[in-house]
């Protein structure tokens, strides 16, 4: 059993280093065979770059050198070939072998290196190679290329020629110099054959550009020139004549137009009208248009500005009618009170600030006239137009609306004082009215005692009313004293009514009631409290001989007590 394990473990020994011996095989094969790829297609890239057919394009350029310009080019393209065929091809070569020679020795650290290097070789040999090859082919192509865009400019050429053919009255004075300038386009199409011939490409290169530039310009003299010389023959000069009619009228109906400066920016738009046309007849289209439109757009403008003028005179019209109503209203009002303001303050106590904004209101008003006086001058001498006129109206308009409604409020604080001084003097014939009133009621009733409370209160009446009277006789008056004094005079007179008629009220119905009371007075006590409720009515203590009474009254019948109250109540 022992010599069966020894074998068993020797086996296993065998099979692990068969197995890493294998992998280490297989790991090498792989490598060696990304290696062996690598150079095959770096051999592969190498030959593709020698495969680029420079030299069948060359030999087309050689064939097409009838010019030394065309065989210096010539040239220089064999002398970048020959550097590609014995230089960087034969370079890279000698980089292969010397790569097989590393990849031989399994030396792949190095390999890498040099892989890379020679990596960087081919791409840049490739890069010049198809610089070369580009550079050939422009010139091989040239004439393909330049043919094509003549026969599109000639296509250009045909369709303006043609419609100038059938249009021409309406090019007018233009017509000979665009008959001259198609005449030259004619000419360089036959100088661009000639150089074709010679297969000069760089001068046809020129011609061609030159033809672009020549026929887009004709394109935009075709397309622009009869509509310029209809607008500078007959459109300008028909809206330079209209705005000169409006401009004539509206003067003889009293505008001033001064501002707009109408016969000098007419008689340069005459001006530049006919510069343009010395333009337009040498074909120089710079700006033309764009000047044309400008002065369009101007006159059309002026129209605008003679009916805003118009609009203007309207609304100032109406304006300065309305203002000149308000000013006069305003004024008189003004007036009035500076002209009653020392009487004013003779007779009401007015605080300093309310003088003081009265005087400035005048001052204010002063200023308005003052302009409106200068913007009438104005309006009569038509020195000034309405749109300027109806602008000020508007602001003289605002400034006379902000001191009439100070000058409201100063009015209306004044007719306050005023109102309060006809108030009191009613309020006080009110007042004696109800004192009188409380008196005649007081003697109505004849009492045996009247209370010392109705005498204190009826003296502070009289003196209330005394201080009401003596208000109103001071010079000036101090409205705010003589509201207190009135408001204190009606309460106190109002106090003295309700104590009168309190007063008769108790002593009354104590009356009354002693009288009934006296049937039961027989019963025992009775006449003792009639008495003495008799006593406190004959010492003017009326509340408390009633009191007593209805205590009588409530002990002995309470219904008839129930009643009494409610009638006192009542009354």
């Amino acid at each position: 059993m022992k010599i069966n394990s020894n074998f068993i473990l020797i086996g296993t020994i065998i099979f692990f280093i068969l197995f890493i011996f294998i992998i280490i095989k297989v790991l090498k094969s792989k490598k060696n065979k990304y290696y062996k790829n690598t150079l095959d297609d770096l051999e592969y890239q190498k030959n593709l770059v020698g495969s680029i057919p420079i030299s069948l394009e060359l030999s087309k350029v050689e064939a097409l050198s009838k010019n030394e310009e065309l065989q210096k080019k010539c040239e220089e393209f064999n002398d970048r070939l020959n550097r590609i065929k014995n230089e960087m091809l034969p370079y890279i070569d000698d980089m292969l072998i010397e790569l097989d020679t590393f990849y031989d020795k399994k030396d792949y650290e190095t390999c890498d290196m040099k892989i890379n290097k020679t990596s960087f070789e081919i791409y840049r040999t490739r890069e010049y190679a198809n610089t070369l090859l580009s550079d050939i082919t422009l010139i091989t192509s040239s004439d393909e290329k330049y043919r094509s865009m003549i026969t599109k400019l000639k296509v250009r050429y045909r369709k303006l020629t043609s419609y100038f053919g059938g249009h021409k009255k309406l090019f007018d004075e233009v017509s000979d110099a665009i008959s001259l300038k198609f005449e030259s386009i004619e000419k360089r199409f036959m100088e661009f054959e000639k150089v074709m011939e010679t297969n000069n490409y760089s001068d046809a290169l020129h011609i061609v550009n030159s033809l672009t530039s020549m026929i887009d310009e004709m394109s935009v003299v075709i397309k622009d020139v009869p509509d310029l010389i209809l607008m500078c023959r007959q459109i300008l000069p028909s809206k330079v004549k209209d705005v000169k009619d409006q401009y004539d009228i509206m003067i003889g109906e009293g505008y001033q137009l001064d501002y707009l400066n109408i016969p000098y920016n007419m008689k340069e738009i005459s001006k530049n009208t006919e510069n343009i046309l010395d333009r337009i007849r040498v074909l120089n289209m710079d700006n033309c248009k764009l000047e044309v439109n400008t002065m369009l757009q101007y006159l059309d403008s002026i129209f605008m500005d003679f009916e805003k003028e118009r609009l203007n005179k309207d609304a100032f019209t109406e304006a300065n009618n309305d203002f000149a109503l308000k000013l006069s209203k305003t004024n008189n009002a003004i007036n009035s009170v500076f002209d009653s303001l020392d009487n004013i303050k003779n007779t009401y106590n007015l605080r300093e600030d309310d003088v003081s904004l009265i005087k400035n209101e005048n001052k204010e008003m002063t200023v308005i006239n003052d302009n409106y006086s200068k913007l009438k001058k104005r309006l009569e001498n038509n020195t000034t137009p309405y749109s300027e006129l109806h602008s000020e109206i508007e602001k003289l308009s605002n400034d006379l609306k902000n001191v009439t409604l100070k000058l409201d409020d100063s009015l209306k604080n004044l007719g306050t004082m005023y109102d309060d001084e006809q108030r009191a003097r009613e309020q006080l014939e009110e007042i004696e009215k109800f004192l009188k009133s409380s008196k005649n009621l007081m003697h109505s009733y004849k009492l045996p005692v009247i209370s010392d409370k109705y005498f204190v209160e009826l003296n502070e009446a009289n003196e209330a009313i005394s201080e009401v009277i003596k208000e109103l006789s001071n010079k000036p008056i101090t409205i705010e004293t003589l509201n207190t004094r009135v408001d204190t005079a009606r309460d106190l007179v109002l106090k003295l009514y309700n104590t009168t008629s309190n007063i008769i009220k108790d002593a009354r119905f104590s009356e009354v009631l002693i009288i009934f009371l006296n049937r039961f007075s027989d019963l025992s006590n009775n006449d003792l409290i009639i008495s003495d409720a008799i006593n406190l009515f004959n010492k003017g203590n009326y509340r408390k001989s009633l009191d007593t009474s209805l205590s009588l009254l409530k002990r002995l019948n309470k219904n008839s007590y129930n009643y009494v109250n409610s009638l006192y109540e009542k009354n």
